[in-house]
């Protein structure tokens, strides 16, 4: 079948950063659905995304649908015939196909309707496709625009719109548009129309236009430019995902662009600098090789200035009155010590329920300093940054920056002479705040943000304020996530019933019963399984039924859980492991059947040579596990566990079990019920295949 390219274009005001790229990826999942659902075969397809437009470009769209087949059975020949004649119900069936009765067939005793018709023409089906394309970009953008009396919406005007198969224009009709084949460059540099062919080479003209329209490939480039920047200047540009994708999506002609910061203002700590040059401008900051931060910004622009020191000049007019401000606050902050912003604490409520911020405080500085033996951390230091870890919520420049909670804090306590391991605490008590985040990098860092953690979690369970299949608003999720992390990466064999019943008594309201700390700690250890599963652990992937053979111990040490989990997953790499899990499975069940569960055997009534021998096995095993076990070397254990295999293949070979002697029968029964017991000393072997 024929085939041609397919193109769309739809030409906007600037989108907003967040949409762009994703519009126009919902733009080609719509069209390529569309097409799919027909019938209609194509090849490669591309995306195009600029801040102000979206198209795409599919090659060798076949030019129409299949032929179209329809088959109908009716109703049977004794039915729809009569001595001869066509029944009320034959003539039925012959009406509602639209033909005579004499043109329909017999077939399987039936009377049978078949048609063919020519598939539609690829023209007049794209109109239907864009408009499906259309409502599958609408549900990305919650709130869309009218404009010049159009009766349609989108996330910004539409301007033009261009739709072109095999060269030519198609008649689609939209926001008030007629599509057509002319496109436009970059607003400045290349403000006048562009007539396209077929779309083959929009990419090319565009960007002879100023336009890069590929947001891949402008991405590739911009990322190229900052870098060279950064080098020219001795230093490497430090370049976040986000703010690279931003800045992908807000200009089609990319240029850099390096300015100067004062060196008034290099006085401020460089996560002040930072989170103004980055997060507040989206300029890029530069480090030299220590690390330190460099007093210079990088920035792209969107246009090639004929007065490019303007341009430096202006961007660096933009940042001065932020960092202003910055140093403003910082020399205001530090006129009095951490310690004085407390009172203001008492004022601020952190949940109605559950009391003022002073309330959680003191809470966390208490469960903190019971941790901190436990953890290898000073008492004294961690109260004493647990008392102090909010005060900065109350000063100048956290209320400015609220993302700098925690690290101004730290800079707050060592200016004002707190002990390191007091500063470092404050500073690192929110981590880890993101999936795959950093720690806490000191003992004492990690006792303040794990009872942190904990009194949020167990305040929230007790009023019952607890997350939804789709909602989590307090974050309840990362903070369990990060109380498993914490514990496990931080080394901390600390049982988690204890510490979450702890700190659910500690709270001021709400149920503290058993049943709601069951209840915690099940969500906590779901959260320690999805980050478990998947993971891998010397090259071998973690499988949920490894999680599942820990978890069926009923366990609530994270660290111990991830002990036993590592050891598993190495050793289902093994060949004894299959085995070994099979005869468990198989004991598991007969004893089940014949409901028994005492362990105790006498030998005198074991009558066979291999039943003696797997006991004497099982013994000697036991005796081995229990340094093995008083070490956590689930690793040893394991492997010990794997010598069992011969006398347990030997023993379910040769023993008949279910013997007809009640004193026989029970002497064997309690061979398997000591097997399932040394199957369950790292995990639930039962649980694993084999």
């Amino acid at each position: 079948m024929p085939s041609a390219p397919l193109f769309i274009e739809i030409g906007t005001e600037d989108l907003p950063a967040r949409y762009a790229v994703s519009l126009a990826d919902a733009l080609l999942e719509g069209l390529s659905q569309g097409l799919k659902q027909r019938g209609i075969g194509f090849g490669a397809a591309q995306r195009f995304a600029t801040p102000r437009r979206v198209a795409v470009h599919i090659a060798d769209v076949e030019s129409a649908q299949p032929e179209q087949r329809v088959h109908r059975d009716g109703p049977t020949l004794a039915i729809a015939i009569k001595d001869g004649v066509p029944t009320r119900a034959g003539l039925g069936f012959a009406k509602s196909c639209g033909v005579e009765f004499t043109a329909l067939a017999h077939k399987d005793g039936k009377l049978h309707f078949e048609a063919r018709t020519p598939g539609a023409r690829m023209p007049d089906l794209i109109p239907a496709i864009f408009a499906e394309a259309l409502a599958r970009m609408d549900t990305l953008v919650p709130k869309r625009m009218h404009w010049d009396g159009s009766t349609e919406t989108f996330v910004r005007p539409v301007r033009w719109l261009v739709a072109l198969y095999a060269g030519a224009v198609v008649p689609l009709q939209h926001f008030g548009l007629d599509a057509g084949c002319t496109t436009y460059g970059h607003r400045f540099h290349a403000p006048g129309p562009i007539e396209l062919g077929d779309g083959t080479h929009y990419e090319d003209r565009l960007r002879s236009a100023h336009v890069w329209a590929d947001p891949d490939t402008r991405r590739v480039e911009i990322r190229h430019q900052i870098e060279a920047a950064a080098t020219q200047i001795g230093g490497t540009a430090r370049i976040s995902t986000a703010l690279l994708n931003e800045v992908t999506s807000l200009v089609e002609w990319p240029v850099v662009i390096t300015g100067q910061i004062e060196e008034r203002f290099m006085e401020l700590p460089p996560e002040v600098i930072v989170a103004t040059v980055e997060t507040n401008q989206r300029y890029f900051t530069v480090f030299d090789a220590r690390g330190q931060l460099l007093p210079a910004f990088i920035t792209i622009s969107n246009i090639e200035s004929k007065d490019p020191a303007q341009v430096v000049a202006g961007n660096e007019r933009v940042v001065r009155p932020r960092l202003a401000d910055g140093l403003f606050f910082w020399r205001q902050d530090l006129r009095q010590p951490l310690a004085a912003y407390g009172a203001k604490l008492a004022h601020i409520t952190f949940q109605k329920k559950l009391g003022s911020l002073s309330d959680k405080v003191a809470r966390t500085a208490a469960l903190a300093q019971r941790l901190a033996p436990h953890m290898g951390a000073d008492a004294s230091a961690a109260h004493r940054a647990a008392t102090l870890c909010k005060n900065d919520l109350t000063t100048q420049m956290v209320g400015e920056f609220p993302e700098l909670q925690g690290v101004m804090g730290g800079y707050y306590a060592a200016r004002g002479a707190e002990p390191a391991a007091v500063a470092g605490a404050i500073r690192d008590h929110y981590l880890p705040n993101q999936q795959g985040g950093t720690l806490p990098a000191s003992a004492e860092g990690r006792a303040v943000a794990l009872a942190d953690k904990l009194d949020t979690l167990a305040g929230y369970f007790a009023i019952g304020e607890k997350p939804t299949a789709s909602k989590d608003p307090f974050a309840l999720r990362r903070a369990a996530l990060g109380v498993v992390r914490i514990l496990v990466e931080g080394g901390h064999d600390l049982d988690l019933r204890e510490w979450l019943a702890a700190a659910l008594q500690a709270q001021p309201a709400g149920d503290r019963s058993d049943a709601v700390a069951v209840e915690l700690l099940a969500f906590v250890q779901e959260r320690q399984r999805a980050w478990s599963i998947g993971r891998s652990i010397d090259g071998r992937t973690v499988e949920a039924n490894h999680y599942e053979a820990v978890a069926q111990l009923g366990l609530s040490r994270p660290l111990d859980i991830e002990r036993r989990l590592a050891a598993l997953t190495i050793f289902m790499a093994t060949p004894a492991a299959a085995s070994l899990a099979a005869a468990d499975k198989r004991a598991r069940n007969i004893l089940r059947q014949a409901h028994h569960t005492a362990t105790d055997v006498d030998r005198n009534h074991l009558q066979h040579p291999a039943g003696e021998a797997l006991v004497t096995a099982l013994d000697a095993t036991r005796a081995e596990l229990a340094p093995l076990r008083a070490a956590a070397d689930y690793t040893a254990m394991l492997t010990r566990l794997a010598t069992l295999r011969p006398p347990v293949d030997a023993f379910f070979e040769h023993v008949r079990v279910m013997d007809d002697a009640a004193n026989v029968r029970h002497a064997r029964l309690g061979v398997l019920a000591q097997l399932d017991a040394l199957c369950r000393e790292v995990a639930d072997l039962s649980q694993l295949p084999g």
